[in-house]
């Protein structure tokens, strides 16, 4: 019959926490083994680490580290080849910051074009036999002339209305329908109802083709293809010069402009001369410009607000907005081409204008205009070329066709041809010289020729540090833990088969306790033959019960 015996073994409280802290930390540590490498072990990390010549620097002997003479060569290797690697990467971000940009160049075909707005003006701004003397007693000023009737301005004369100089321009300017004698577009006809009137600083002026909505098209390029008028300019209704003004011209033809539907002309500006007694040719090219906006270049989105008083953003545009906005800031009115619904400048405040204007193109400071360029703008190139007319054998002709002298012919007919020279266009877009992606792929390319890295070697590293950083402050804060424990005495119990004890050998599985003495690992001290181990047992407070 098997007989049982029940011990009861009482530790001491220090073999307690002794025993508690190595098997509790066996225990975590073997969790933390099957979860994850130790974050300690650097030699560990470096020889599973990406990173090309870390295994050789830190890495354990049968992983590549070696001797202290190799892991020396290794260690500069690896940092020239950080360096080297840094000085590019900074370079590359040196280069990005700089903003630059190119400018590409490219030449496209199209089926077929959108004709430019042209826009044309007499040099001459009033005709003289269309003004009266109350026009010139308001224009004296402008035109320096005396008047009409040889005794003067009589005392009655001086009681003239106040002068209305839109009505004006629009009655005593030249009129396209006696200045134009032949209008011809890519083969039909044409006459004065294609254009529209505009004013500007020489009066009232024409543009043909300047709305968007009907705006023409031409499918084909070259002379012929394109818009062809001849026109009278009407020299014998120029202003005769009494004396010198501000206003006073001495040339005789007309002005041309060549824009876009979405721009106002300025053509004191911009315009060109065309001379009468020849035939010009002017031939186009489209040129489609793109900017680049900032940082990379200094445009004006089209989504930012426009102008008031016109339907899109361009430089003309902002030009006579700042002219505007300086007139009426000065001499609290307007000019007839400005926009806005203000009053209109009379003859007796045109001094004002003009020192207003004189005062925005030399000042650099308040009263400067900075215009932006448009992010996207559209203008054309321009070649000119000219033949006399008429001819000998075509002046009689034209003398009899429209009634006048063949010296009149001479001296007033022009004939102004404008068309495309092919059917394509420019575009002239900025690039960035350097952007993101450029930036990325130089860094990556850099990393991976000097150190062999790439972006999750960075994340290991990082994660590497993530878990020694974690490690460390467990530890400084696991003791502090184990302190706040409640210091209990615990006790065990077993249970011996004394069957068990009789079939094994003492000698078997030994293992030497902290005093010295051996004992089976499945069997209890002896009273009777240890008794000397076990009274110095109970100095250490443990007590056998059985």
């Amino acid at each position: 019959m098997p007989v049982e015996f029940v011990c009861k073994i009482k530790f001491s409280e220090e073999e307690e926490k002794r025993r508690g802290r190595v098997d509790g930390g066996e225990r975590a540590s073997l969790l933390e083994e099957s979860c994850r490498a130790p974050v300690k072990d650097l030699a560990g990390f470096a020889s599973s680490c990406s990173l090309h010549g870390m295994k050789h620097v830190f890495g354990v002997p049968g992983s590549g580290g070696g001797s202290c003479a190799r892991r020396a060569l290794w260690a500069v290797a690896l940092l020239a080849s950080l360096a080297l690697f840094l000085y590019q990467a900074s370079q590359c971000a040196v280069s990005y910051l700089q903003r630059a940009h190119v400018t590409a160049l490219r030449e496209e075909a199209a089926r077929e074009l959108l004709f430019p707005a042209v826009t044309i003006c007499n040099t001459n701004r009033f005709r003289f036999s269309a003004l009266t003397d109350a026009d010139i007693y308001h224009l004296a000023n402008l035109t320096g002339l005396p008047p009409k009737n040889t005794e003067g301005h009589r005392a009655a004369d001086l009681q003239y209305p106040a002068p209305d100089m839109q009505d004006i321009f629009n009655r005593t300017g030249h009129q396209l329908e006696d200045m134009l004698k032949s209008c011809n577009f890519s083969g039909h006809n044409c006459s004065a109802r294609d254009f529209s009137v505009v004013y500007t600083r020489y009066g009232k002026c024409y543009t043909f083709n300047g709305n968007k909505t009907t705006s023409k098209k031409t499918k084909q390029g070259g002379m012929g293809n394109g818009l062809e008028i001849m026109l009278d300019i009407q020299q014998d209704e120029y202003l005769p010069i009494w004396r010198e003004t501000n206003e006073t011209s001495l040339e005789a033809g007309i002005r041309v402009q060549i824009h876009s539907q979405d721009e106002p002309p300025y053509i004191h500006q911009l315009g060109f001369g065309v001379s009468p007694g020849f035939q010009t040719f002017v031939s186009c090219q489209e040129q489609r410009l793109t900017y680049l906006p900032q940082p990379w270049g200094n445009c004006r989105s089209s989504a930012d607000p426009s102008i008031p008083g016109y339907d899109s953003y361009s430089i003309s545009a902002c030009h006579l907005h700042c002219e505007t906005q300086l007139v009426l800031q000065q001499c609290q009115c307007r000019m007839v081409h400005m926009p806005g619904n203000e009053e209109i400048c009379p003859p007796d405040k045109l001094k004002c204008v003009d020192k207003a204007l004189e005062l925005l193109q030399k000042s650099s400071g308040e009263f400067s205009c900075a215009c932006e360029t448009p992010c996207n703008l559209t203008r054309y190139g321009k070649e000119l070329s000219m033949v006399k007319i008429p001819s000998k054998g075509s002046a009689r002709y034209l003398s009899r066709k429209y009634h006048k002298s063949e010296d009149y012919i001479r001296e007033n007919f022009l004939i102004l041809d404008i068309f495309f020279e092919a059917l394509n266009y420019e575009t002239i877009e900025q690039k960035k010289a350097y952007d993101v992606a450029g930036l990325l792929g130089d860094i990556g390319g850099q990393m991976g020729l000097f150190i062999g890295a790439s972006i999750l070697t960075v994340l290991e590293i990082l994660d590497y540090i993530y878990e020694v950083l974690k490690f460390r402050l467990q530890r400084v804060l696991r003791p502090q833990k184990e302190e706040k424990r409640p210091q209990q005495q615990s006790s065990t119990v077993a249970t011996v088969n004394l069957q068990d004890t009789k079939t094994k050998e003492v000698s078997e599985h030994t293992e030497r306790n902290a005093e010295g003495a051996t004992f089976t690992k499945t069997f209890l001290p002896n009273h009777h033959h240890h008794l000397h181990h076990h009274h110095h047992l109970r100095h250490q407070n443990e007590d056998f019960a059985c």
